[in-house]
């Protein structure tokens, strides 16, 4: 199975919501990498791996704390993708998150094949505009793999359907008009607009940005097909917990509190 059709098939059918875990690579430790990404497959639908940048439009205090650990210990894109070859197979696909400067420093096409060779599934490249996505998309697409759109609470309805047309894997619909790392409320307005992104999408939607509890997971089993749990993963690696039974806790109940 291709790797944007490993992504669709991976979230449907996994329990609703599927879990799409996110790590920053190299992060807490290049050594302890590889162990949290073993362990985080086991228990999430897919995973999503953060190539860590210098400069991290999108996220939060918590991402570009982890982002700078890991450029500080050396993680580059190639130690990610070698790292990533070593692992594989992995329990659930790998969606690769990363700014575009990462993917064009050494050549797009050369690190699009470096990573399908590495059994990465696809890729979530936040900077990149639709009207600009075309070049990398089609070496995607070539390679089986996906590029997966973002929409917004602030995206206008035809630009919706647009980018729900343009995705593949799944619809990345993000909770908030602002960073990574706070907490969403899973407010009437939230909820009325993740319905429509999936009235529109073909492909599973899946919601994040401020997913930190049991309660938010359990509040979105209805209106997405997944969320994605980032921050509050990131944070606790950083205090030495267990990923999957961070993960575990959030759909069997665990910790209703704002982790």
């Amino acid at each position: 199975m291709k790797g944007a059709e490993a992504l669709s098939a991976a979230l449907s059918a996994a329990a609703r919501p599927a879990l799409v875990a996110y790590l920053t690579a190299g992060f807490p430790s290049l050594d302890a990498f590889a162990p949290a990404l073993r362990a985080t497959a086991a228990r999430a639908a897919v995973l999503e791996v953060g190539v860590p940048f210098s400069d991290p439009m999108a996220d939060g205090a918590t991402i570009q704390r982890a982002s700078r650990i890991a450029l500080e210990a050396g993680t580059s894109l190639t130690w990610i993708l070698d790292t990533l070859a070593a692992a594989a197979p992995l329990a659930a696909p790998v969606v690769l998150m990363s700014y575009l400067n990462p993917l064009l420093a050494g050549g797009l096409e050369r690190n699009v094949r470096r990573a399908a060779e590495a059994g990465v599934a696809g890729m979530i490249v936040p900077d990149l505009p639709l009207e600009e996505a075309g070049p990398l998309g089609g070496m995607l697409e070539g390679q089986g793999m996906a590029l997966v759109q973002l929409v917004t609470p602030v995206t206008a309805p035809p630009r919706i359907e647009r980018l729900a047309r343009a995705s593949r894997g799944f619809l990345y619909a993000v909770t908030t008009a602002g960073i990574t790392g706070g907490e969403v409320a899973i407010a009437p307005a939230l909820r009325a607009y993740l319905a429509r992104v999936r009235e529109v999408a073909r492909l599973p939607v899946c919601a994040g940005f401020g997913i930190r509890s049991a309660a938010q997971v359990a509040a979105l089993a209805d209106v997405v097909d997944g969320v994605i749990v980032g921050s509050a993963l990131v944070e606790a690696l950083e205090r030495g917990e267990d990923p999957g039974a961070f993960l575990e806790a959030l759909v069997v109940g665990g910790d209703e509190e704002g982790r």
